[in-house]
């Protein structure tokens, strides 16, 4: 039987009921980054308007660290434009925490006194900042994290690189191109780093299942040109057979080929990289063999939109993951920038007159 149209009349009605009886805005409607979207599994919403508050609010981010890559200045710089975006925001209070452990838990308890209304945390490791995030919550403030997990789960909610894949996937393309035998040297970054440790447990996955795959060298340089390319250089003397470096960062990367050309090394090993622009030029201009997970340097500014989004009382999920695809021979030329500095990391939120006065190559 089909129904009346007066039945259809009362069910049209009754939607629209309830659609102006739903909230306005939706955790599914909530925008942070590209690529960007709430992580599968157990993964539980705020409540609606629960950490709502009148602007204009105060808003403040403990970094890790301005230190070594320059990913960790666009972070900044991302986030800075991201504040200045959103006019309700009244007073943003920045703190380095220059590597240091010891730093980023005082710089959290800085914030807490300050009375700031969300606090943001790029952890340094996964203990540095975890008595700070739950003594903030513990005032009632909330936390969002990103660039790194914690070992507390007290946090309001993270945005977060999958790393795990971002290691494997650099790996896997090394076991390929080498048809799964060879020397592999492993570059990290700072030890103890959530996203060192999770790109590496992806990386040993991968060429733990290629038992042709030798790793000979495992050591950490810091996500720094100059120790990746010491190391480099003392790598090869010790043992010239190397058939692929995989880098967890693109300025060891650069590092690293440099130390190998250096050193006489015509056809330079496949090299893993990322979406650094000196590393994209290089392997640009020179031919290079590589691949580029993306981290992009806009996770700090969708700290700050989920931040936002709290305070605005919008219901935003415990965990987000950003997974964009990684770069290849094929799509090089859509992240590259021949006309801006090898500092650059793409993609990038900047508005193009500040990338240029940012990073603008003279």
């Amino acid at each position: 039987m089909k129904p009346s149209i007066k039945r259809w009349a009362t069910a049209l009605g009754l939607i629209s009921a309830l659609s102006l009886c739903a909230p306005l805005t939706f955790a599914e409607d909530l925008v942070l980054l590209a690529d960007t979207a709430p992580a599968s599994g157990d993964n539980p919403l705020t409540k609606p308007d629960e950490f709502k508050k009148t602007g204009p609010w105060k808003i403040g981010m403990s970094h890790y660290g301005l230190s070594g890559s320059t990913h960790t200045y666009q972070t900044a710089h991302e986030a800075e434009q991201a504040i200045k975006d959103i006019p309700n925001i009244g007073q943003y209070l920045f703190r380095s925490a220059d590597l240091s452990q010891s730093k980023q838990a005082a710089d959290i308890e800085d914030l807490i006194a300050q009375k700031v209304d969300v606090l943001i945390v790029a952890p340094l490791t996964t203990t540095s900042a975890s008595a700070g995030i739950e003594k903030a919550r513990a005032a009632g403030i909330p936390v969002v994290v990103y660039l790194g997990k914690t070992s507390t789960d007290k946090f309001t909610t993270e945005i977060q690189g999958d790393d795990f894949f971002f290691g494997k996937v650099m790996a896997d393309y090394l076991i390929k191109k080498n048809n799964g035998q060879g020397n592999i040297w492993l570059l990290r970054g700072v030890a103890g780093h959530p996203i060192d440790e999770d790109r590496y447990k992806g990386a040993m996955e991968a060429f733990k299942a290629a038992p042709g795959i030798k790793v000979i060298s495992d050591q950490y340089a810091n996500w720094s040109y100059d120790d990746a390319k010491r190391m480099c250089e003392s790598l090869y003397l010790s043992n010239p057979q190397v058939d692929g470096v995989w880098s967890d960062g693109a300025n060891m990367s650069l590092g690293c080929a440099d130390a190998l050309q250096q050193m006489g090394v015509s056809s330079l090993p496949p090299i893993t990289g990322e979406a650094m622009n000196g590393w994209l030029r290089r392997w640009k201009t020179d031919g290079l063999q590589s691949i580029g997970p993306i981290c992009p340097p806009g996770l700090s500014a969708a700290a700050v939109r989920a931040a936002v989004a709290l305070l605005e009382g919008k219901q935003v999920h415990k965990h987000y993951v950003n997974r964009p695809a990684p770069i290849t021979d094929e799509t090089l030329d859509k992240y590259v920038r021949m006309d801006l500095s090898d500092a650059y990391w793409s993609p990038s939120e900047i508005p193009e007159a500040k990338l240029q006065s940012f990073y603008g190559s003279k």
